[in-house]
C-alpha cells in the first residue's frame, strides 16, 4: 500500500518528501496551506492529528507523528537502511546525536526567532539570548560538516536530511555568509535530483 504524507506548505514535512524520493517508495500526498495572515497550519490537519502538525506519515493506516520517528521508520521499513550507519558502530552513535539534535536541539531557538518576530519591540529583551542561541547552533553545525557536506560519514545519511531544515533556515534568515560550509551543505542538498523531485512535488517552499 502506498504511503500518504500529510504534508505542510513550508514545513518540515518537506524533508520527508526528500527521504521518500531517495528511497524510492511509493507515496501520495495531501497538502495542507499555512493561513497568510498567521502563518499557522489550517485546522483541517487537526483532524489528522491532535496537534495539528505535519508531518503525518500514513503507512498502511498506521499514522505516524514526528520528524525523527518518520525517518527512522521510513529508513527501516521503506529501503532506507543504506542511509543510516551499522548500529554498533561509533558512527551509528553519532548518527542518533544529530538526529536527536535536528529536533531537540536546534530547533529551540530557531522556532523563539519565529515566534517573537511577531511581537516587535516587546522582544527586545529575549533577542540577546536567542541570537546567542542561534549562533551557537549553527555554529556547532558549521564545525562539524564536512567539507563534501555530510554530518556522518562520507556520503549521504539520514542524519543530512534531518539537519537539512535548519541549515535551510540559517540560510534563510540571511546567515549563509556567516556559516559558509552550512551554506554549501544547502546547496549540494539542493542539487540532488531527488531533493528537486520532492520539491515540485511539495509546492512553495521557503523560496528555495
Amino acid at each position: 500500500m502506498s504511503l500518504i504524507v500529510h504534508h505542510l506548505n513550508n514545513s518540515r514535512s518537506q524533508r520527508i518528501l526528500w527521504l521518500i524520493e531517495e528511497i524510492g517508495a511509493d507515496f501520495s500526498i495531501v497538502h495542507y496551506s499555512r493561513d497568510p495572515a498567521t502563518n499557522l497550519a489550517p485546522p483541517e490537519l487537526l483532524a489528522v492529528h491532535p496537534l495539528g502538525k505535519s508531518p503525518i506519515l500514513d503507512d498502511g493506516g498506521r499514522l505516524i507523528a514526528e520528524s525523527g520517528a518518520i525517518v527512522e521508520h521510513l529508513c527501516e521499513r521503506h529501503g532506507g537502511a543504506h542511509l543510516v550507519p551499522a548500529r554498533g558502530s561509533d558512527a551509528y552513535i553519532s548518527h542518533l546525536e544529530w538526529m536527536h539534535f535536528a529536533e531537540g536541539s536546534v530547533m529551540t531557538p530557531i522556532l523563539l526567532r519565529i515566534y517573537t518576530a511577531r511581537l516587535g519591540e516587546a522582544a527586545a529583551p529575549l533577542e540577546p539570548r536567542i541570537n546567542q542561541q542561534l549562533d551557537s547552533h549553527f555554529s556547532f553545525m558549521e564545525e562539524h560538516v564536512s567539507d563534501d557536506g555530510h554530518f556522518v560519514g562520507d556520503a549521504l545519511s539520514a542524519a543530512d536530511i534531518m539537519l537539512s531544515f535548519p541549515a535551510e533556515i540559517a540560510v534563510m534568515q540571511g546567515m549563509g555568509a556567516r556559516y559558509p560550509k552550512l551554506a554549501a551543505f544547502v546547496e549540494k542538498c539542493h542539487a540532488r535530483p531527488a531533493w528537486r523531485r520532492a520539491r515540485e512535488k511539495g509546492g512553495a517552499y521557503y523560496g528555495f
